[in-house]
């Protein structure tokens, strides 16, 4: 393990159990940003899957630690709280999951259960009940050969032709972590590319036998649970500030209406799709009677934060393994 991460947890850990650290998030609240949790630990931790996914056995060590440290509630009983904060409370966490991917019902709810730790799911609302496919997934496990050699060797070419070849370091290592590390930083290049051309890359993916998103059958029974309720995220997951006006009012005005139709009590909380939003898109968000939204902004609530662009801190596999590196990633957002 390389020093520096020796250093953060070693730093998380006495934030979280020195006076200071205490006194310092006493009365705060922090919302934590998760999106997938997948089947085995070890498929998480790969880098191009790492800041997005975390396995069943890092999510529940997860579900032990923060009890130790927060009081673990809702996300409206955090924000509620937040609007008139007690310095001489114990700290809140709340649980948010990005998207509305099926493994949150197959693998995250059983594990919440178990520990009756409350969450909120924010659905890409055009994704549910459809076959429709997130691009990240399709495109970089296509890449990575899950689909098979062929399937990835014509995505290669595809791609190529686009004018964005993958990196010839993608076929000089031999490691696995080396060559997930080159992908996860490829896919990050290619969110410059527009929707269409995403779309088009997507369609050229072999289809999954499952569907990536969850079903509205299981959106109603995760809520009939009462630990879980659910958000928008946006209909298309198309990041709002790059819309114009007509696209940006349809875009919020579907994803509402979806909720409305598929859920008993949707939240009064928009997640901005990718974290990306201005002051035409807050205005927006607050004409669709949205009191709250949520950013990708790292940070903890402590009172003072704009309540249509509230930051959360990020989930990944590496830091929901070792607890102390999400210690350390909440020292940090306190400054």
């Amino acid at each position: 393990m390389p020093i520096k991460t020796h250093i953060k947890q070693a730093s998380g850990w006495f934030y979280f159990n020195s006076p200071r650290g205490r006194a310092e998030l006493r009365g705060a609240g922090v919302i934590l940003m998760l999106h997938r949790v997948l089947a085995d630990d070890a498929s998480a931790a790969l880098p191009h899957r790492n800041e997005l996914c975390v396995g069943p056995r890092a999510f529940e060590g997860l579900l032990r630690w923060l009890p130790r440290h927060f009081d673990c509630v809702s996300l409206m009983d955090l924000l509620q709280s937040h609007e008139e904060p007690r310095g001489d409370s114990r700290p809140k966490v709340a649980l948010t999951f990005d998207d509305g991917w099926r493994d949150n019902a197959v693998n995250a709810f059983p594990l919440l259960q178990r520990h009756q730790v409350p969450a909120s799911i924010f659905l890409s609302t055009d994704y549910i009940g459809s076959r429709q496919r997130f691009w990240w997934e399709s495109v970089g496990e296509t890449l990575w050969g899950s689909h098979g050699e062929e399937a990835r060797r014509q995505l290669i070419e595809r791609l190529r032709k686009l004018g964005r070849p993958l990196p010839a370091a993608y076929f000089m290592h031999d490691h696995s972590k080396a060559r997930s590390l080159v992908l996860a930083r490829y896919l990050q290049t290619l969110k410059s590319l527009s929707p269409q051309a995403l779309h088009v890359l997507t369609d050229a993916c072999p289809t999954e036998s499952l569907p990536q998103a969850m079903d509205w059958q299981q959106v109603r029974a995760l809520e009939d649970s009462g630990l879980v309720r659910f958000g928008p995220h946006g209909a298309s997951h198309a990041l709002l500030p790059y819309l114009d006006d007509h696209r940006l009012k349809e875009e919020l005005t579907r994803s509402h209406a979806a909720l409305n139709e598929g859920c008993r009590a949707p939240l009064p909380v928009y997640c901005y799709p990718n974290g990306d939003h201005d002051e035409r898109v807050r205005t927006q968000v607050a004409a669709h009677r949205y009191p709250y939204a949520l950013s990708t902004r790292p940070g903890i609530c402590k009172g003072h934060d704009d309540p249509l662009a509230l930051p959360r801190i990020g989930v990944s596999q590496r830091n929901a393994s070792r607890p102390s590196l999400l210690a350390w990633r909440i020292s940090r957002g306190d400054r």
